[in-house]
């Protein structure tokens, strides 16, 4: 048997790859798809000491997160395959300068497909109605004068904050519905994604103009020190009384105590929260420090929003793939940059 890291047949090298996620484990019929003379450790469930010990002789570790004592165990690993699109949660100081990291997508299209459900959830009062009917009262433009009128998708402008692969896709699935779109981004003269069309787009500094002509706002930018509180009391006091905000970010980037008064106040009409400023492990659901739950004008889901089967499927073919590429000595798809150090 050859070792892990050796020379099979053909030039292909042997690897030893440790799988520490547990949702990606579920689909290990496709990360095997390659077929090559790998020795796979599915580690999702082991104990955290075993979990080490197999980490100090890995070629690949394929993981959501890696602590800096997991990632000090695999000195020896060659490439970090994150399992989604954020790579935050990898501890890139305590890795080996020779590690690759590698993350993959495919969440786009399955998120876009949640934003026009809470678009339409919110604009059309669903889960205030979904209520009522249930405590058996029927109020509708027929039966009360105060009920509105809801508008339909054609009429409303959609402004997306960022334009990276989720922005573009709500932007495509928005457009095709009618919309109007809008958008801020931090390069405003780059060519606009394939298949995007906008009304306009700005430059990040003109984020206040895009947030006063959108009814619908939707935060798509990464998390970064760049974006973190982007969304605060000034800019929520630029939004319509009529607007809502859809997050599908990262929590932080929308800061907590000034989205909780606008709401709470009626200052914007409601918002969509798929991503939080914690998580359940601390103990808090859902995961914040205010109580959203208790707001009518929210539809709230437990940072799901992009978890079709697809996604996952796809994930893991790009992992397979580039695992191969690795034991082919080929050119890796989707690496990411090691941050620089803080000087």
């Amino acid at each position: 048997m050859v070792n892990a890291g050796e020379r099979a047949s053909g030039g292909v090298q042997s690897l030893k790859i440790v799988v520490t996620d547990p949702i990606i484990s579920r689909f290990e019929d496709r990360l095997r798809a390659d077929g090559g003379a790998y020795h796979w450790d599915m580690a999702a469930a082991w104990t955290p000491e075993r979990r080490l010990t197999a980490l100090a002789g890995a070629d690949v570790v394929v993981c959501s997160s890696l602590g800096p004592a997991e990632a000090e165990a695999a000195g020896r690993v060659r490439l970090v395959h994150v399992t989604g699109a954020g790579y935050d949660k990898i501890s890139f100081p305590h890795l080996a300068p020779s590690a690759q990291v590698a993350n993959t997508f495919h969440h786009a299209r399955p998120i876009a497909e949640h934003v026009m459900m809470v678009t339409l959830m919110l604009s059309r009062n669903v889960a205030a109605a979904d209520r009522e009917v249930r405590q058996g009262k029927w109020r509708t433009i027929a039966t009360d004068d105060d009920v509105p009128f809801h508008p339909v998708l054609a009429d409303l402008t959609l402004g997306l904050v960022g334009l990276g692969s989720i922005g573009a896709e709500v932007a495509r699935v928005g457009g095709m519905l009618g919309m109007k779109v809008r958008a801020v981004r931090r390069n405003p003269s780059a060519p606009l994604p394939e298949g995007v069309r906008l009304d306009w787009v700005g430059g990040n500094h003109e984020l206040h103009r895009l947030l006063a002509a959108s009814d619908i706002v939707v935060v798509t930018v990464p998390l970064d020190p760049g974006t973190e509180g982007m969304i605060g009391t000034t800019e929520l006091a630029s939004m319509k009384r009529s607007a809502f905000l859809i997050n599908v970010a990262r929590g932080p980037v929308v800061d907590q105590a000034a989205l909780y008064a606008a709401l709470k106040e009626r200052r914007i009409a409601g918002a969509g929260l798929d991503v939080w400023w914690g998580s359940p492990a601390d103990g808090v659901v859902p995961p914040a420090e205010l109580p959203f739950a208790a707001l009518e004008n929210t539809v709230l889901t437990p940072h799901h929003s992009g978890h079709a089967r697809v996604t996952f499927e796809r994930r893991a073919a790009d992992i397979a793939a580039n695992i191969g590429r690795l034991a082919r000595a080929g050119k890796l798809l989707n690496l990411v940059p090691r941050p620089v150090p803080a000087t």
